[in-house]
């Protein structure tokens, strides 16, 4: 049976389990909305490009599927720029589809035409421009089959708006031929031996887990591999959710906003353990002095992360849940090594609980102003323990990563390589999408949220209650912190001066709003908020100049940190 591509499109992300996906229509994708009417796939219709991005994101990283989006051509196209990028750098599987001019006017800077294949190449893990609508459909299976295998990543599909009306038989291929694109799973069962014989010998081991290790299966290899080992476990950012906050071999957050004990345990390793990181500058601080004492293990899946960064003693290329399940059944192998590795790392965990003890993460708490991070302590007293925590990017995040206990995978969306403002509320429309029943709830800074505050529209018109909260401190606080500290207190350009009604706003949308500026009012918000059928933003006015410590300074080692402020 002949169909056109825009429908071969559709039935092509109908048979790849789409059920879902996001976007915001346009001239040269006027027919694949006109074919949507009659599709059973939903779609969510975002105010922006960009946000529709985010949120096909959101909704890739609590679900573990791959993310869609449709935008038209031109502008549309390259609002959807940061969106991808801010998937790229956090590996997630997105398939975006653009409109484009027809073929015959391509390089003719006709209306509303951009090399969006150019733009994004460096942004995308592979990207296609139709050209026959004959193609289609192996170009779809392939665009998701590399999206979702390997180190997950956006694929961007451009689509002529000629190819999209032309017509062709359909057929769906069953499998994919990319001979040059063969992941490595498995991993090196001799380096694999070799990384449990260093495990076992190693005296002041850490494991240190990035956004590779976020997936449950992950998540669970990871946490049985640390309890045979007895060995700590610090977190990226990416890595947060990967091993309960409350485990007792976790250490939290290593890193330029690290926990004090994460970066002396790291500091003072002599074997370090990286699962699914790829040692980002805000993790590592100054390269010559991260983990001097320490022998490196790598386990990725992407070769290319490998050695990038840091040196390496040993690498191991693979999926992280395959490899670490290796190592847990290899170290079976050596019940008494195992006991005995435990035994004598015994006075390194005490060491680390000393650390602990002495420089916990804290704040000082106030009765007269509301502190933010006393905010993010009853966010997670009073939310449910699947709730689905996304933020934006700036002081709250760092706030949300130190002070919310995160015990499962998959709760926990932020942008962590790309550092996106405007991340978190179309991000946590796509986790509550995904998961309607669920508590989602945003996290956000008074400035971030402006970045994307239009998609509360989108929350009220698909009745999405996601659930935002605010710390106004009236500041773009982590660059108000940096002049604080670094520039003399010359505040240029970071005071947002105009206040903003956010409670009105809210209302504007049609959405619910509360806003306090009293501790003794917090509580009472939170439970009125979470009780709020729709979605509702909380402002909480926190006290203005509260700053994150701990801090790195640029340039410093994880040991040289800022205590105070």
């Amino acid at each position: 049976m002949k169909m056109t591509g825009s429908k071969i499109l559709l039935e092509c992300l109908r048979l790849e389990g789409v059920e879902t996906l996001f976007g915001f229509p346009g001239g040269t994708v006027i027919n694949i909305y006109d074919d949507l009417v009659d599709s059973p796939i939903r779609h969510i219709l975002t105010r922006h490009e960009q946000a529709a991005v985010h949120a096909a994101d959101g909704y890739a990283r609590a679900t573990g599927k791959v993310g869609v989006v449709i935008a038209t051509s031109g502008p549309g196209a390259t609002n959807t720029v940061t969106g991808i990028a801010t998937a790229y750098m956090d590996s997630v599987p997105l398939v975006v589809v653009t409109g484009q001019v027809p073929t015959p006017l391509i390089g003719n800077d006709a209306f509303q035409e951009a090399d969006i294949v150019g733009i994004t190449r460096p942004i995308t893990k592979h990207n296609y421009l139709v050209k026959d609508v004959k193609d289609l459909s192996r170009i779809v299976k392939e665009a998701f089959y590399i999206a979702r295998t390997g180190r997950p990543g956006p694929v961007l599909i451009d689509f002529p708006k000629d190819i999209q009306v032309a017509t062709t038989k359909f057929d769906y291929p069953a499998t994919v031929h990319l001979p040059g694109y063969k992941p490595t799973y498995s991993g090196n069962l001799r380096q694999v031996e070799k990384a449990v014989k260093m495990m076992l010998g190693a005296k002041r081991p850490v494991i240190y887990v990035g956004g590779g290790a976020s997936s449950p299966e992950a998540a669970a290899a990871l946490k049985q591999l640390a309890e045979t080992l007895e060995a700590p476990v610090a977190t990226t950012l990416m890595g947060m959710a990967s091993i309960p906050k409350r485990h007792p071999l976790c250490l939290g957050m290593l890193g330029m906003h690290g926990t004090y004990y994460a970066n002396m345990a790291v500091t003072e390793s002599d074997l370090l353990v990286a699962v699914g990181a790829r040692f980002d500058d805000r993790v590592t601080g100054s390269v010559p002095h991260f983990a001097p004492q320490a022998s490196i293990i790598h386990i990725d899946i992407d070769p290319t992360s490998i050695k990038k960064n840091v040196r390496v003693d040993l690498p191991i290329v693979g999926d992280l849940h395959e490899v670490l399940n290796k190592m847990v059944a290899k170290l079976a192998e050596y019940p008494q090594e195992a006991a005995r590795a435990r035994e004598e790392t015994g006075f390194w965990r005490q060491r680390i609980a000393a650390w602990r003890e002495s420089h916990p993460v804290h704040y000082t708490p106030s009765n007269s102003v509301i502190k933010p991070q006393f905010v993010i302590e009853k966010l997670r007293e009073l939310s449910a323990e699947d709730a689905i925590i996304t933020t934006e990017v700036g002081q709250h995040q760092m706030w949300t990563a130190q002070f919310f206990d995160f015990c499962r995978p998959r709760t926990f969306l932020t942008s962590g390589g790309l550092g996106t403002m405007g991340y978190g509320l179309p991000a946590a429309l796509g986790a509550q999408a995904a998961f309607p029943e669920r508590q989602v709830i945003d996290i956000s800074g008074d400035g971030s949220f402006q970045m994307n505050s239009q998609e509360l529209a989108t929350l009220v018109q698909f009745k999405l209650p996601v659930k935002i909260a605010i710390l106004n401190n009236n500041y773009l606080g982590m660059v108000r912190q940096w002049q604080q500290l670094f520039f003399q207190r010359r505040y240029s350009q970071t005071v947002l001066d105009v206040p903003i009604d956010f409670v009105k706003l809210a209302e504007a949308y049609g959405a619910v709003g509360f806003s306090v500026s009293r501790p003794d009012e917090v509580e009472d918000v939170i439970r009125r908020a979470f009780a709020e059928p729709g979605p509702v933003i909380m402002e909480f006015k926190v006290e203005r100049e509260e700053n994150v410590i701990p801090m790195v300074p640029a340039g410093k080692a994880l040991n040289e940190m800022v205590l105070s402020s």
